[in-house]
């Protein structure tokens, strides 16, 4: 398979519903060839429920503990269902915050697959002009959902030098023109639409750690960002008026960060394909070279999707196309038919 990407990418957000990263290249390759400029390893395994595993971690980390002083986060999705509720952790007393250490494997995982993927590049299973794209959630991420808001401050900070710790690993291990690195930005979309209730400037804190972490990716690697509203069940969190505050955050985010961000991602709910929708796209102003990528390929719905992707060209440019959100805890027999939906979309163009 010698293709090179061209016309609209069919961008894969992360995590797939597949056994391994390479049953992951393998299909996406077969499936999207020509039309991906980038491929997740699917986050398999214990990533498969994106963060999750992390917390799993921290849960078990011996200088944190259960805040008893605040109740457990409960999850609630836009209709108020209950998904789920987490007890949130803090340091210890008498544990030195700046000297925390963690253990999420995202280095070891991305330099491990990336061997996978080189070799079935080289075997022509994946396109020659395809890059390999790490996926990581942001500090805040973990914050927002698992640590208590009495110990934001002593957290933050040691776990985003975690990260870029982790970063600085992969980026000696791996060739920066061959790979794209994504940041997957949920929590802090759902804060700056009021999800979890904090007080403060948060909306500075937010564009300050995604400046941050986006200056830790050198210009040679590309750079995006992939905003969401969570969907643990499939449901949104928050169900969004319109892609106002993506396009907030968006050009927020191009404000922050000092290099070139190669693209954005923004979701599509299944059932908004209206002008107002996608109206507050006029005001989009990501920077020269951000490409626009709308998660807007739904299953089943081919009609409904191309009717979104012509409704949202009236208002910005769309360089590709992509599901809402990862795909990883979805019904493995329904991925062959999301994949030909992208297929389909991105082909028309």
């Amino acid at each position: 398979m010698a293709e090179t990407p061209t016309g609209l990418a069919a961008h894969m957000v992360g995590s797939l519903p597949l056994d391994d990263a390479e049953t992951a290249f393998r299909t996406l390759g077969r499936a999207l060839g020509p039309h991906l400029r980038c491929l997740p390893d699917g986050e398999t395994g214990r990533r498969r429920r994106w963060i999750s595993f992390v917390n799993d971690m921290l849960k078990a980390h011996p200088e944190l503990e259960v805040d008893p002083t605040v109740p457990p986060l409960e999850f609630r999705q836009w209709d108020g269902k209950l998904v789920y509720a987490v007890e949130r952790q803090r340091v210890r007393a008498g544990v030195d915050a700046a000297r925390l250490g963690f253990a999420t494997g995202y280095a070891d995982d991305a330099i491990r697959n990336h061997a996978v993927f080189a070799r079935l590049k080289a075997e022509g299973a994946v396109p020659a002009g395809a890059k390999y794209q790490i996926c990581m959630a942001t500090p805040l991420a973990i914050a927002y959902n698992f640590i208590s808001p009495n110990a934001y401050d002593d957290f933050i900070a040691p776990y985003t030098a975690h990260l870029r710790a982790e970063f600085e690993r992969i980026a000696d291990a791996l060739p920066h023109g061959g790979i794209a690195y994504q940041w997957d930005v949920c929590p802090e979309v759902l804060m700056w639409e009021g999800y979890y209730g904090l007080e403060g400037d948060y909306r500075g804190q937010i564009l300050g750690s995604l400046g941050e972490i986006g200056d830790m990716v050198p210009d040679g690697v590309d750079l995006g960002y992939h905003l969401c509203y969570g969907s643990p069940q499939d449901e949104h969190m928050v169900q969004p008026a319109d892609l106002g505050v993506c396009v907030e955050m968006a050009n927020g985010i191009a404000g922050s960060v000092s290099r070139a961000i190669q693209y954005i991602h923004m979701p599509v709910p299944r059932d908004r394909g209206d002008e107002a929708f996608f109206r507050p796209l006029e005001d989009l102003a990501p920077g020269e070279g951000t490409a626009l990528y709308l998660g807007l390929v739904h299953q089943g719905d081919a009609a409904g999707n191309a009717h979104k992707l012509a409704c949202a060209r009236r208002f910005a440019a769309v360089a590709g196309i992509a599901a809402e959100c990862g795909l990883g805890r979805g019904d493995p027999d329904s991925l062959p038919d999301i994949l030909e939906q992208h297929r389909l979309l991105a082909q028309a163009g």
